[in-house]
């Protein structure tokens, strides 16, 4: 896809309607009347072969599942892939809509695979049933998301194992009783 070629390419920040109609060999009129602008474009073309695109693991344990996951997702980001999320993340500081179109778009789908394994551990009797839709669930990626943009990639294994293991692993296997909900926020925990 041209959109991804150029945004590795140049970053979300120099991406352009122009630069990007030109190297697909189309019209921006053509780009417009698919995406509402760059920051639907950007996101679509990260979509397409970026984070969202891992193949969901069953090891049949959920230490097993989250650190094949956790090996993918780090695998990716030590392609050009996390480049462009590096530049994605410090650019959705500056744009507001696209840090909404983030938001709405990333953020609820990012943890579908996360969900799944935890959903999975749910039926071996492993989590609890809350555990799956509680902000714990994403803690583990949004580890490796810190460290990746903190130190960079390749994240080291030991640093996955860590982070399943003394962290994650803790808080969803023997979690606390389950939290009450907070007004307006049924799934966030106190």
């Amino acid at each position: 896809m041209a959109a991804f070629d150029e945004l590795a390419e140049v970053g979300y920040a120099a991406l352009t309607m122009e630069r990007v109609a030109a190297r697909a060999r189309t019209s921006k009129a053509a780009l417009y009347r698919r995406w509402t602008g760059r920051a639907e474009l950007a996101l679509d073309a990260w979509q397409a072969r970026g984070l969202s695109d891992v193949e969901l693991p069953d090891t049949g344990t959920l230490r097993g599942d989250m650190l094949a996951l956790l090996r993918q997702v780090s695998a990716k980001m030590d392609s050009p892939i996390g480049g462009i999320m590096r530049g994605l993340l410090v650019d959705l500081t500056r744009d507001p809509e696209f840090a909404r179109l983030i938001r709405e778009r990333i953020h609820t789908t990012g943890p579908v695979a996360v969900r799944t394994i935890l959903r999975r551990a749910v039926e071996r009797g492993e989590v609890e049933e809350w555990v799956p839709v509680s902000r714990r669930a994403g803690v583990a990626t949004d580890l490796l998301r810190n460290e990746f943009l903190l130190f960079g990639a390749p994240v080291e294994d030991e640093t996955i194992i860590e982070i399943i293991d003394d962290v994650y692993l803790p808080l969803v296997l023997a979690p606390a009783p389950r939290p009450t909900p907070r007004s307006g926020h049924p799934r966030e925990e106190r």
